[in-house]
């Protein structure tokens, strides 16, 4: 293995230097808080790390935490140009009939999307959600295989939805893991519609109705994004906030009332900007290397990673930090972009706490006769 070259380690020592004289000595992180709820989950957005968890792979009833996928599936139709905010949705008997929560719709009337899409994430909408899954799909029953096709392709290994809405069925089943995978995908592929789920007041038919998440009136950090509540699934919420440079989600299910719910998250959320903190350390498609390639058009290969890194340490532990690059020896073209050629790690003191492939950002193709020969003779007595 190569590791990372002088300049680079060199260029890191002073940023690691210069960084840490910004922060105190790191502070000491205690367990976090022992909350009321049968689940929950509490990681960073953009690292992924792991700050508070219990049972985050049990199967729960998610209830109106659905509607995020009702939504998120709405979205992606949205930016395939297969509808649009401004589609005119006439109002089925069905949608119209739905209990729980509502908008109150009136049966054949003409609702825009962009409405109905408010009135699904501020007002916790059944009727809203069956209006859009018929817009969407033709009707319920199809829209959720779209559902369950999209938590697929996010991840969401341990999630099976039934309808659009979160009303009780038993196989109708998520995890808090699979919720926080979700949560991160609206925030990443929908920033432009992210704002609605911070709105505290949506008015339809003259009926004015709040946001049930209560965060959003006492935390001016928190941003989004759901409740949810049943007789059989308790009361849930999916919150998110961002102080500084940092966000966090944590997903709370299963606890006794609304007050709980959000004294829950807030305990939560409280606990990871107190304790931890979140850096970018590289940024996708910089440079951090370029090593040695043989039988190639060019005699090096640019390194990088293909997306962005971020940590997430106890607070005032940067100085800490150590980065390393372990370089493949022995680099061969033709090379692809995106191929893998070594792998970035990242310490705190003597334990890695992160890691990254290390790919080509650039095509290498294989040189010419002359570049293939003098190569083989200056490696043979490498």
């Amino acid at each position: 293995m190569i590791y990372i070259n002088k300049l680079i380690a060199s260029a890191l020592a002073v940023f690691f230097l210069v960084a840490s004289s910004l922060y105190a000595e790191p502070i000491p992180v205690p367990a976090p808080p022992q909350v009321a709820a049968e689940s929950y989950l509490l990681i960073d957005y953009d690292s992924g790390k792991v700050l508070a968890e219990k049972n985050i792979d049990t199967q729960v009833e998610p209830a109106s935490i659905t509607k995020l996928m009702t939504a998120y599936a709405v979205y992606e139709e949205i930016i395939a140009d297969r509808m649009s905010l401004d589609d005119k949705v006439t109002i089925s008997e069905k949608a119209w009939r739905m209990g729980g929560s509502r908008m109150y719709l009136d049966v054949g009337s003409k609702v825009s999307v962009r409405d109905l899409l408010k009135g699904l994430i501020i007002q916790s909408g059944n009727d809203a959600s069956v209006a859009l899954a018929e817009q969407v799909a033709g009707s319920e029953d199809a829209f959720v295989q779209l559902m369950n096709q999209y938590a697929l392709k996010l991840g969401m290994t341990s999630t099976n939805f039934m309808n659009s809405t979160g009303w009780p069925d038993p196989q109708h089943l998520t995890t808090a893991r699979d919720i926080a995978t979700l949560t991160a995908a609206i925030i990443r592929n929908h920033p432009e519609h992210y704002n609605w789920y911070s709105e505290k007041v949506f008015t339809y038919n003259n009926i004015k109705q709040y946001n049930r998440n209560k965060l959003l009136w006492s935390d001016k950090t928190v941003d989004g994004l759901k409740t949810g509540h049943t007789d059989s699934a308790g009361y849930c919420l999916v919150s998110s906030a961002k102080r500084g440079d940092m966000r966090l989600i944590a997903v709370v299910l299963g606890t006794n009332s609304e007050k709980a719910r959000a004294s829950v998250s807030q305990a939560l959320l409280n606990y990871g900007f107190r304790f931890y903190e979140t850096h970018k350390l590289y940024s996708a498609g910089e440079t951090l290397n370029r090593s040695r390639i043989w039988f190639g058009e060019t005699d090096e290969a640019a390194l990088g990673l293909e997306k962005g890194m971020y940590i997430t340490i106890p607070r005032g532990s940067y100085k800490s930090l150590d980065a390393v690059l372990d370089v493949d020896a022995n680099i061969e073209a033709p090379v692809r972009k995106g191929s893998q050629l070594g792998v970035v790690r990242v310490k705190l003191k003597d334990e890695e706490i992160g890691n990254m492939p290390l790919v080509a950002l650039e095509n290498i193709e294989e040189g010419n006769l002359f570049r293939l020969a003098r190569d083989y003779v200056v490696r043979l007595f490498h």
